[in-house]
């Protein structure tokens, strides 16, 4: 049983549960319709019950709820439904700090202050699910704010949606991102080639380094060492590999285990070898 707090709007409560004395939000369509403060309620079928004691990367949830309109809270919250329905099991509280940055884009869009995100393009293909997901946005923001997005605050919440899925904080997944950038530029310098971004290589390359990031930051190392066979059967690939690793090691502060060398200049090479096979 939950004690009404405030009535944010015809679909969001701010509530205190009797049992524990906690505050909650709870949100779903027409569940403030006609509610008073002080009355008591029930969790209906199709609602959402978030806990207001989570603590996130833009701050205490309790006071992102005060600070930001309830009509963001309810396009976060439609976001994160389609990702339920998308991936199943989703971790909700990314709400709190989801719903903050579209509060935050709405503001810079009406002040005309868009941004420039220079890896939408590897976010959508590094995430691309999670990239389908949150062009919902798009209309919703469109019908209910008669604002427009662009694709670089489409993929600043799609950062948000893939938080949702795999337990990865929005930075990180943009550390992620940076990562994969800053490695296929290395390997175009490096092998003087521009790589086709639709080639299947390609997309292994960016899914290996996307999973040797996550790897570095989490310190998981990998069990099998292939790096004596790659630097004599491939020692071009595996010496730009070596170079890769340490500038990655720079911008993630921390040292990757050598064995990802190995790994690494394998992808390469199959690259290298894709593209010499479309000039032929």
């Amino acid at each position: 049983m939950y004690r009404i707090k405030k009535v944010l709007n015809h679909n969001s409560l701010l509530v205190i549960q009797t049992e524990n004395n906690k505050e909650y939000l709870i949100m779903g369509k027409g569940t403030g319709f006609g509610k008073k403060v002080s009355e008591y309620v029930e969790v209906k079928s199709g609602d959402t019950v978030y806990s207001l004691q989570e603590l996130t990367e833009r701050g205490d949830a309790k006071e992102i709820v005060q600070s930001v309109s309830p009509i963001c809270l309810e396009l976060a919250n439609e976001v994160l439904n389609r990702a339920e329905r998308e991936f199943g099991k989703i971790d909700r509280s990314i709400l709190f700090p989801m719903a903050d940055h579209i509060e935050y884009a709405v503001k810079r869009i009406k002040n005309h202050e868009q941004i420039s995100n220079p890896l939408t393009d590897d976010i959508r293909i590094l995430f691309h699910k999670e990239y389908k997901v949150a062009q919902c946005m798009e209309a919703m923001l469109l019908e209910q704010l008669n604002v427009r997005i662009d694709e670089h605050e489409i993929g600043y919440i799609a950062l948000h949606v893939h938080s949702a899925i795999n337990d990865e904080k929005v930075s990180q997944a943009m550390q992620i991102a940076q990562a994969v950038r800053e490695c296929i530029s290395l390997v175009e310098q490096q092998t003087q080639k521009k790589i086709d971004v639709m080639s299947l290589a390609y997309n292994r390359l960016m899914n290996h380094v996307r999973y040797m990031v996550a790897r570095a930051i989490s310190g998981e190392r990998l069990k099998l060492n292939m790096n004596d066979y790659m630097k004599i059967k491939f020692p071009e690939a595996f010496q730009i590999a070596a170079d890769i690793c340490d500038e990655i090691g720079k911008s993630l502060k921390c040292r990757l285990d050598e064995v990802e060398i190995g790994y690494l200049a394998m992808h390469i090479g199959r690259v290298a070898s894709e593209e010499l096979n479309n000039e032929k």
